[in-house]
């Protein structure tokens, strides 16, 4: 069983026009532009990074932006059907009162495993939860959201599965989550150790129609490995489990290897380093477009293809 997982190191989305995918993420959810690449299978297309304000392991989510017009995900089993972010505690009615100022839809807040969640969408549909936390916050940063509400790291996750047994075995037994609890239909496991902590949430929807990708679906989520040597134990062990994965990918932030979970999500184990400071200054995150070596000559082509961003 693996047992060197430090939590999640990022959560990756398809969304649909990318200015409308930074303004809300800079401008209302208040996250950082840490990096502004692409997709290094498909360098036509924009890869943005928000989390902190130097992109800490535990903070980011990132998005794929197609196109205004692109065409959207069907929502259903077998999917990552939202993704959450801590916040203090003491923020909770801050951010209800800010999301209903920008006119994001929001819920009432609600008790879950003993914490307060406010339920919100955002404007490509993908469901966002804020989660309350007394603990010490993980991450700490300012920006447009003042400092005491501002979000602090990635919650949780959560799959909808068809059948709930397959990946909750899968999840305790090869990847070395543990169960912490079970509301209703809605099973709690965790992963990692102290401050690092986070979740994955499954929920079992066995008579819904199966989901499919596009605008507005959650592509996958990474996994925390300390360094490459972890990573390659790691990539060991679910090899010795029967676990088809990919060979280590570099993607210049970090290095990468793939994998799926029975019921079909796609899952990551993300190398915390180098990260992203190795081609821009604290004070430049985001204001580049970056490529990676393989994709630089091309660059003029890939820069007349990408919408300008403001």
């Amino acid at each position: 069983m693996i047992d060197q997982l430090l939590g999640i190191h990022h959560v990756t989305a398809i969304a649909g026009d990318a200015q409308q995918n930074l303004d809300f993420y800079t401008k209302v959810l208040g996250l950082t532009l840490v990096k502004k690449t692409v997709n290094f299978d498909d360098p036509f297309t924009y890869h943005l990074y928000f989390g902190d304000e130097v992109g800490s392991p535990g903070t980011l989510l990132t998005f794929f932006p197609w196109s205004l017009s692109a065409r959207r995900g069907r929502k259903g089993p077998d999917q990552i059907a939202s993704y959450a972010f801590s916040v203090p505690q003491s923020s909770i009615q801050f951010w209800k009162n800010r999301l209903e100022e920008f006119h994001v839809p929001v819920s009432a807040v609600e008790r879950r495993f003993g914490e307060d969640v406010l339920v919100g969408n955002d404007p490509d549909g993908f469901v966002f939860e804020l989660v309350g936390i007394s603990a010490t916050p993980r991450h700490g940063r300012t920006g447009s959201v003042p400092g005491e509400f501002v979000i602090v790291g990635l919650h949780s996750v959560t799959l909808c599965e068809r059948s709930a047994a397959p990946s909750m075995e899968y999840l305790t037994e090869v990847l070395g989550f543990r169960q912490t609890a079970r509301e209703g239909e809605r099973t709690r496991l965790s992963v990692g150790a102290s401050a690092g902590v986070t979740y994955v949430d499954i929920l079992e929807r066995p008579d819904d129609a199966r989901g499919s990708m596009g605008a507005g679906i959650i592509h996958h989520v990474a996994f925390r490995a300390a360094d490459d040597e972890a990573q390659v134990r790691i990539r060991q062990e679910l090899l010795r489990s029967g676990t088809e994965v990919t060979p280590v990918i570099d993607r210049t932030y970090f290095h990468s290897i793939y994998f799926h979970e029975p019921g079909g999500v796609l899952l990551e184990v993300a190398t915390d380093g180098p990260g992203f400071l190795t081609d821009e200054s604290k004070d430049e995150l985001g204001t580049h477009l970056k490529l990676p070596p393989q994709h630089e000559p091309s660059r003029s082509d890939i820069e007349k293809h990408l919408p300008k961003l403001h």
